[in-house]
């Protein structure tokens, strides 16, 4: 009989070793899941359920203020692609593009020159750098006493005996220009540390060895540091192309989206907020979101993220 109760006893000891492990091993596999309860009701509070209700409204006749709305199908979505006036803001963002174009290639040789020994480069990467610190808003008030007639541009000219009366910001042509101009001078500093992180990430060894086969800084960039930042690079073009049709501050600081400088989410704003449009300003922000969407798609498609091995 004392035996048999002893068997059990050491069964139920058992049994509870094996017990504790396990639920340790559940509290463990369920402490990842409790830190990211937090992070994630914050992201569907504040970025998904935001969208989903763009996404409805976007099929209303909903003016940001009537308790009352009507369901309308699609004919937001063709209101924009068949309105010229609202289907014109994808021009301007024309110029953007090119600018990004610009302001990649300037980013990356600034970056490629400065990654090497040269004088002075700490101090010239604070002075490329600090454009992008200062505030939209207060670029935005300075460049506009810049363009302004008879300002610090003509001034600066009328200095190297060039006299104009040409008012930059006063045709589409040179407002969008100008505009575009300013975004290149203030985003030209967050590509350029982007480039210069990647380039100083690849091995030295790797120069060494070319200087020792006789590769000149052309050789080096072409297969060495242009296959060691792809991926960056990649990263880069989604970034501006994405800022290129999302521009707002710069030109509704300065031109208020007059003069044809009136690009896609300004012309959003305006419809939500000046016109009472909620309902066509939320189509547009959505058809905004999907061509983004699109384009960085077909980015990656194009241009693979491969995991790069230079050594």
């Amino acid at each position: 009989m004392a035996a048999t109760a002893q068997r059990a006893a050491e069964k139920t000891a058992a049994g509870a070793e094996r017990a504790a492990p396990a639920r340790g091993r559940g509290r463990q596999g369920m402490t990842p899941w409790l830190f990211l309860v937090a992070p994630l009701t914050l992201l569907i509070v504040f970025t998904y359920a935001p969208i989903a209700n763009m996404v409805a409204y976007s099929f209303t006749d909903w003016d940001g203020v009537s308790p009352e709305l009507n369901y309308t199908g699609a004919d937001n979505y063709t209101e924009i692609f068949t309105r010229e006036d609202l289907f014109r803001v994808f021009f301007v963002s024309g110029y953007y593009l090119a600018a990004s174009a610009v302001q990649i290639a300037a980013a990356l040789y600034f970056a490629t020159i400065l990654s090497f020994n040269v004088r002075f480069r700490n101090f010239f990467k604070g002075v490329l750098f600090f454009p992008y610190l200062v505030n939209g808003v207060a670029i935005g008030f300075v460049f506009l006493y810049f363009f302004q007639d008879g300002g610090t541009l003509d001034s600066v000219l009328s200095l190297f005996g060039v006299h104009t009366d040409h008012a930059w910001l006063g045709t589409s042509t040179s407002a969008n220009t100008s505009l575009a101009g300013v975004s290149v001078w203030r985003y030209l500093g967050l590509n350029f540390v982007l480039f210069l992180g990647a380039i100083q990430s690849v091995p030295g060894e790797l120069y060494e060895a070319a200087e020792l086969d006789g590769a000149n800084r052309w050789h080096q960039f072409r297969y060495i540091i242009a296959p060691g930042i792809k991926p960056v690079l990649s990263l880069t073009v989604i970034l501006s192309i994405s800022g290129s049709l999302s521009v707002f501050e710069i030109p509704y600081i300065m031109t208020g989206g007059a003069t044809g400088t009136e690009t896609f989410v300004i012309q959003t704003v305006n419809l939500a907020f000046r016109f009472n449009k909620t309902g066509l300003a939320s189509a547009a922000a959505v058809v905004l979101l999907l061509i983004i969407l699109l384009v960085t798609w077909i980015q990656r498609r194009l241009v693979p993220d491969d995991k790069v091995d230079l050594v």
